[in-house]
């Protein structure tokens, strides 16, 4: 039979327990809420690939050439994005919908397709877009990590203001509210 003395001691221990279990989360929670917020933030050191970027060039998937110049000067929201990645698809229609409403006014779109020519553009035959498009290939994956996507995800878009200079990113599907934030950065 336990005395009270038992069950104080019982009740103190229970209570530094909850205490320290509590401190536990509140610290690994604070810690992922820093990581990913440091994470989401463009890095300064990208800066410098975000310039190279402008020089590059992509097959297009109905032919000829697309160069990254002709978007100079104005924001430009790219995504990466493969046909074999449904949060990829998923997205597609949004970026189409900000394209036909700002076309290359406010805000362009450009999506480099990180898969096989022949795989984009059946893709694309059976699902039409109109804002322009890139075939960046698995050298797409190199491109995405020098704009700071470090593992590799898809989707990932990057915004840059009209000076060319990068101001958001984002890994994994962009939202209407996601794209509504960066409209606002951009006025």
């Amino acid at each position: 039979m336990k005395t009270l003395e038992d069950m104080k001691i019982n009740d103190k221990v229970e209570f530094r327990r909850r205490i320290l279990f509590a401190s536990v989360a509140l610290a690994a929670g604070l810690s992922g809420a820093g990581w990913a917020w440091w994470r989401s933030m463009p890095q300064p050191e990208l800066q410098s690939d975000a310039q190279a970027f402008w020089d590059m060039r992509f097959e297009k998937p109905e032919g000829g050439e697309l160069s990254l110049q002709t978007f100079k000067g104005r924001p430009l929201l790219v995504n990466f994005w493969a046909t074999w990645c449904p949060p990829c698809i998923e997205e597609l229609p949004l970026l189409e919908s900000i394209w036909k409403k700002n076309g290359p006014k406010t805000l362009q779109v450009l999506g480099l397709a990180v898969d096989q020519p022949s795989a984009v553009r059946k893709f694309l035959a059976l699902h039409p877009l109109t804002f322009p498009m890139g075939l960046a290939g698995l050298n797409g994956t190199e491109l995405g990590r020098s704009l700071g996507n470090s593992v590799n995800a898809l989707p990932y878009s990057v915004l840059f203001n009209a000076d060319g200079r990068m101001i958001a990113q984002k890994m994994g599907k962009l939202e209407a509210v996601d794209l509504s934030e960066w409209l606002k950065d951009l006025k």
